[in-house]
């Protein structure tokens, strides 16, 4: 990409964050706000004119932590944590997390991340085209492009659908039955009001399911569902979103 990439850091320490300035400043980044808190970032990045493509995030910070945004996002931009304890990298990679940065952050490790942000961005965004008019059902068939890749897959085989920053990732099997991922220019929240909603089921901000896919529900402690999906991987749904999704599985 030619443009500076663009970039939020969120970090309750003023010091980590004067840091953070400081080790982005040798390479083309352009930060376009800072945050203390979970809150400030949410209302930034609402705020915002032109969406960032990276977020350096701490995980604890005081009231809501770095997941409790990223969990109240619709549309999200790449995510780099940046914290002090390792504890919290397994769930920073299940929310897609691009990389994982301890503190103090190491030159190198941030060249490396910033590589991987540039990587992702730079990939080919598909448009999911549909006709303007109407929801889409389970028999129109769209045209995905991504990577060099053009696919024409019908909405009922998405099986999953997976929030990264603004775009969209489409899990389905391809013509030759081999995994396809392509991303799709449209939010997670775009794509749902396309979709005929007896299609999908949201799992949470960053998840959609495609409920022709379930293969088995397992119940959880404290009331929430872990949902199987027919070709592989699984999907938590929260104790309120399983409630409704229990509904709609219901005879």
């Amino acid at each position: 990409m030619t443009r500076p990439l663009r970039a939020v850091v969120v970090d309750d320490e003023r010091l980590a964050r004067a840091e953070m300035r400081t080790l982005l400043a040798a390479y083309a980044v352009e930060i376009v706000g800072e945050a203390s808190s979970a809150q400030a970032a949410e209302a930034l990045l609402a705020d915002l004119s032109v969406a960032p493509d990276v977020l350096f995030l701490d995980v604890q910070m005081p009231g809501r932590t770095g997941f409790d945004l990223l969990d109240a996002l619709d549309a999200r931009p790449h995510v780099v944590f940046v914290t002090a304890y390792d504890a919290h990298a397994l769930d920073a990679f299940r929310m897609s997390a691009v990389d994982y940065l301890l503190k103090p952050v190491d030159p190198d490790r941030l060249a490396e991340a910033l590589g991987r942000v540039r990587a992702r961005v730079a990939e080919a965004p598909s448009e999911m085209q549909a006709e303007p008019s109407g929801r889409l059902g389970a028999h129109d068939r769209v045209f995905v492009r991504d990577a060099g890749h053009v696919w024409l897959v019908r909405v009922g085989d998405v099986r999953l659908f997976e929030s990264e920053g603004n775009y969209t990732r489409l899990h389905f099997d391809g013509p030759d039955g081999r995994p396809a991922r392509p991303l799709v220019l449209r939010s997670l929240s775009a794509l749902e009001d396309r979709i005929d909603a007896r299609l999908v089921a949201r799992a949470s901000r960053s998840q959609m399911i495609g409920l022709a896919h379930v293969a088995g529900v397992d119940e959880q402690p404290g009331g929430g569902l872990r949902v199987r999906l027919a070709g592989g991987g699984e999907v938590a749904f929260s104790r309120r979103r399983a409630a409704t999704l229990r509904d709609r599985l219901s005879l």
